[in-house]
Order: C-alpha cells, then structure tokens, then sequence
C-alpha cells in the first residue's frame, strides 16, 4: 500500500482521523509485509479506492455494500460486485442482473462493469477492500473495516436521504449502524447462487430505491447498463 493515502480530497479529509489511527498504521504495514512475502494482492494498489475516485461524497444516493474484493485474476478494480471490461460477469453479479430485469425488465447486460452506477451515485463498497489472490476473507479483521466503518457513518451523518442496499448477513450486520429514520435501509439475501432464491429474487430493491430517491427529491439511478460495455 502506498505509503501517501491517495484518496480523493472531499473523502479524505472528513476520514482523516481514522486514516491516521493505529488501525491504518497496522493495515500498512500487513500490507507492505504480503508484497514483501510476494504474495498477489487484488486490486492493484492504485485501485483500491476506485469506489471513492469514481463517486463523490456529496454525490452518493445509493450505497451496495459487498464483503470483500473477488480473488480471482483480474476480477477486482475497487467496485464492489463489479468486474473491468472483457473479463467474465461473477455468478453473484449475474443474480443482480437476474433481480434487475424481474424488478424493473432491464436486460442483463454481457458487461460485469458498474461504472455507469458508480458515475451517477451509487457507491460500490466492500467491507474489506484487498484481498490475497483466490483466497476469500484473507484481509478480514486487518483494519479495513474500521475504515469503512468510518465511511458508513459520514454517510449516514453528512448526506440527506440515502439508500443502503444491505445484502447478506455481514452487509447487515455492519449496516446496523445506519440511522434509518434518516435513510432508507434495504435488507436481502446475498446474491451469492448458495442464497439468491432466499429471498433475493424477488426482493425489488431497486424500484424501491428509485421511488424513496424520487419521492425525498434526490433523482433516480439509470440501472440501466449498456448490454456491452
């Protein structure tokens, strides 16, 4: 991890009290150890705070809040769900597309790249955001969600009438903190092929976004993405 934070200035000076802490200063330096050891990290360093570069605090309508990035060659660009251009959509991403097109009939795009949502609001984050190359959870419990802990609270103080789309038990259970008198809290099962048809499907998380982000005058996300990207 470098050694300068490169995160975009409306995020990182609200969030620079935990930048600073012990909690980064440990996750720094577990870090710079696994490079060392010549471990593979996913994503590149450069990207692990494309999530923030690609949607401004003031911006954010919509947040997805994954688990960790995928672990998989060249899979994770710092989005959570999301895959670059020309690399397979995940099984997960494809039950998204799947819930898309029951909920509001939008074709399933053959592109797993959610840039289109990130530009206009949505903030894709994952609780932990590295991971070792194919082996899930591997960065769990090294720091990171004390920082992204930190950016669901500033949320949920600083932006008026977001949407948390809580999907999964640990989405849950770190979304706990939102204050949902302030926002509109969205709770379903993973889209995970193991839990989709839990409740998942079905779950019309994202008209239900639309009409609360119409109703409080905030503007509807375009969920729809192009069918190739």
């Amino acid at each position: 991890m470098p050694t300068a934070i490169k995160l975009r200035d409306d995020w990182k000076a609200p969030l620079l009290p935990v930048l600073q802490g012990q909690s980064m200063a440990k996750l720094r330096g577990f870090l710079q150890a696994e490079l060392t050891a010549g471990k593979i990290i996913y994503p590149p360093m450069d990207q692990i705070f494309a999530a923030f570069d690609a949607t401004a605090l003031a911006q954010v309508k919509v947040v997805i809040l994954g688990q960790d990035p995928y672990p998989g060659t060249g899979q994770a660009h710092g989005l959570s769900f999301s895959v670059p251009p020309g690399i397979a959509v995940p099984r997960s991403l494809k039950n998204i597309y799947q819930e898309l097109k029951l909920d509001l009939g939008i074709a399933p795009s053959r592109s797993g790249n959610l840039m289109a949502w990130a530009k206009q609001g949505v903030l894709l984050l994952n609780a932990v955001l590295t991971v070792e190359a194919n082996q899930i959870n591997s960065h769990k419990g090294r720091g990171w969600e004390q920082f992204t802990d930190a950016v669901i609270d500033l949320i949920n103080e600083s932006i008026p009438h977001a949407v948390f789309m809580l999907w999964g038990k640990q989405a849950q259970e770190k979304g706990a903190r939102v204050d949902s008198s302030r926002h509109l809290v969205l709770k379903a099962p993973h889209p995970s092929p193991m839990s989709a048809h839990q409740g998942f499907f079905g779950c019309g998380h994202f008209r239900r976004a639309n009409d609360y982000l119409i109703e409080h005058q905030r503007g509807p996300i375009n969920w729809q993405l192009p069918i190739e990207a």
